[in-house]
Parts: C-alpha cells; sequence; structure tokens
C-alpha cells in the first residue's frame, strides 16, 4: 500500500508517491468516484492550485457532475464564493445533471459566508429542475430561514416537509425537533438579529445555524456527530445561551440518552456565560408535551427536579 505522503521526502517526496499513486492506479480504469477522490485527497495535500491543475487536466470524459461537485467541495469548505460560482456555472453551461449533493454544497457554502438570501434561490432551482431535497437540505434552508429569524418561512418548509412522500421516522424526529426548538428557544422575540461576535469570529446567526447541524444529527439519531459538534462548541469563547442548551437538550432527549442530558443540565447551571434559564426549561417541557412526546417531558421534568432546578411547572 503506498502513502499519500512520506514525511522524511517532505512536499517533493509527497508529491512523488501522489504521482505514483495515480500511475499504480491505472487511469484508463479510473471511476468518477476515483477521481473525485483524487481531487479531494490532492486538495488536502497540495492545496486548491493543484486540485484546480488536476481537474483541468482530466479528459472531458471524466469532467462530470461527481468531479466537479468534488472540486466544488473544495472551493466551498475553503468559501472561496467566486471560483465556487463560476464553477457552478461551468456545470449548467455544460448541460451536467446536477444532483442534491450540487445543490447542496453551494448552499452550504452561502450558510457559511453568510450569504443567507441566495439559500432559498438554490433550493428553486433545485425544484424547477425536478431534483429532490434530502434531510441536509431542508436543514440548510431552515437554517438560513431562522437565522433572519423568518419563523412564518420555516412553518411553511416544514408544512412542506409533511407532504413529502418519503416522510419517515427521520423527518418526523426532523420536524418535531424543529418545532420544539422555535417554540423553546423563543426565536421570535429573543433579539438575534443583532450580530455578536466573538473571539473567533462566531456570530449569533451561524451561531442558529450549529443549532439546526445539531437537530439534524438529532434527527438522523448520530450521537457521536452530536458530541462532536457539542464539544467543539464548548470550547470556543463565544457566550452560549439558553437557547444553544435548549437545542442540544432537545436532541439528546429525542433521542432518549438521559445520561447525556443530566450533564447539559449539570454544564449549564455550572456556567458562567450563561445563566440556568427555568423559563426556557419550562418552555421545554411544553413544547414536548405539545408535540405529543408527554413521556420525554415528564422524564426531563423529574431530572431537572433532581437536579435542584427551581420553578419547573407541573405539566
Amino acid at each position: 500500500m503506498l502513502r499519500l505522503v512520506d514525511s522524511n521526502k517532505g512536499l517533493d517526496g509527497g508529491q512523488e508517491l501522489i504521482s505514483e499513486w495515480l500511475v499504480y492506479h491505472n487511469q484508463d480504469e479510473a471511476l468518477d468516484s476515483d477521481y473525485a477522490t483524487r481531487i479531494d485527497l490532492i486538495t488536502k495535500v497540495f492545496g486548491i492550485d493543484s486540485a484546480e491543475r488536476y481537474f483541468e487536466g482530466l479528459p472531458s470524459t471524466a469532467k462530470t457532475t461527481e468531479t466537479y461537485t468534488a472540486l466544488l467541495h473544495s472551493y466551498a469548505c475553503l468559501r472561496l464564493t467566486e471560483k465556487a460560482e463560476d464553477l457552478y456555472e461551468r456545470m449548467k453551461e455544460a448541460n451536467l445533471s446536477l444532483n442534491t449533493v450540487t445543490y447542496n454544497e453551494m448552499m452550504t457554502l452561502y450558510m457559511s459566508v453568510g450569504l443567507l438570501g441566495k439559500v432559498p434561490l438554490i433550493v428553486e432551482e433545485m425544484k424547477l429542475h425536478k431534483v429532490s431535497p434530502d434531510l441536509f437540505t431542508y436543514n440548510l434552508w431552515v437554517s438560513s430561514c431562522a437565522a433572519t429569524l423568518k419563523i412564518d418561512e420555516v412553518r411553511r418548509i416544514l408544512y412542506e416537509i409533511s407532504l413529502g412522500s418519503d416522510y419517515g421516522e427521520q423527518w418526523k424526529r426532523y420536524m418535531n425537533l424543529v418545532c420544539i426548538y422555535i417554540t423553546s428557544a423563543n426565536l421570535v422575540n429573543s433579539g438575534l438579529n443583532s450580530v455578536v461576535e466573538c473571539e473567533k469570529g462566531i456570530t449569533q446567526r451561524e451561531w442558529i445555524s450549529y443549532d439546526f447541524l445539531i437537530i439534524l444529527y438529532g434527527a438522523l439519531g448520530n450521537k457521536d456527530k452530536l458530541d462532536q459538534i457539542w464539544k467543539s462548541l464548548r470550547m470556543t469563547n463565544q457566550k452560549m445561551s439558553s437557547r444553544n442548551y435548549v437545542c442540544i437538550l432537545s436532541s439528546y432527549l429525542m433521542l432518549g440518552h438521559m445520561n447525556e442530558v443530566g450533564e447539559i443540565i449539570d454544564q449549564w447551571q455550572l456556567s458562567a456565560a450563561a445563566d440556568f434559564d427555568s423559563s426556557s426549561c419550562n418552555r421545554l417541557l411544553k413544547a414536548y408535551k405539545e408535540g405529543g412526546l408527554e413521556e420525554r417531558a415528564v422524564a426531563c421534568r423529574l431530572l431537572l427536579i433532581q437536579k435542584g432546578c427551581d420553578q419547573i411547572e407541573e405539566l
């Protein structure tokens, strides 16, 4: 097995090994997914310029939706908006059949650079070309609306999801979590349209996007991702609000991870950055009950009482 980079050889040695690897994997027999993987690897090891040169050097038959999207992903990760938009236009001019992943990459980019108004435009293009949104698409779309406090639009999107033919368990969980989050976090009256910068440059709008990323992985039942995101957020210097704690509590509670729910309550109570807010807890419990999840609400209420929380209302 060839290594991608030999630390003893340095960058030039790494380039040599890349070349050997490409020759070893017969170029004529490579699949689109192989080319796409190479673009991703080259970006990570040698940078975007090398990835661009590799992509441009591919035969025309290898410049497919998958390889274009791989380069688009690299641009999105690096927040190279202009290059991403140019490549996106090239894909359309080439009459390629764009897929959900391609559109999601553009939406992810626009979310990351704060061009939230462009997210719904991508959704419109998807629908125009009859490309079905997936859970990630809806999560990005909902996040963009919530970040600009378009709560009525969020509810309209949730209604659209409910009309879908593949309205399965993950979709139901996602819809419940979004409804619970909006109700319990009191988004409309929380004044989150003001942009608050922290040392690492995270704005309040971006925090709402992180909240919906937590909701997404909660809907997917991916506890490992929930753990990772929450750990990362706690390592920043951003002042977390009751909204952030409500979001992660909701997701762990939805999945039935009561140990983690208890740990979050402890963290919230001990946090010097966010005063423990019993009113937010009460809104959370009420939202769970109104969402038909009374057992979860009862379990959370008992846990809050055990943790010595005051002013927890009866359900």
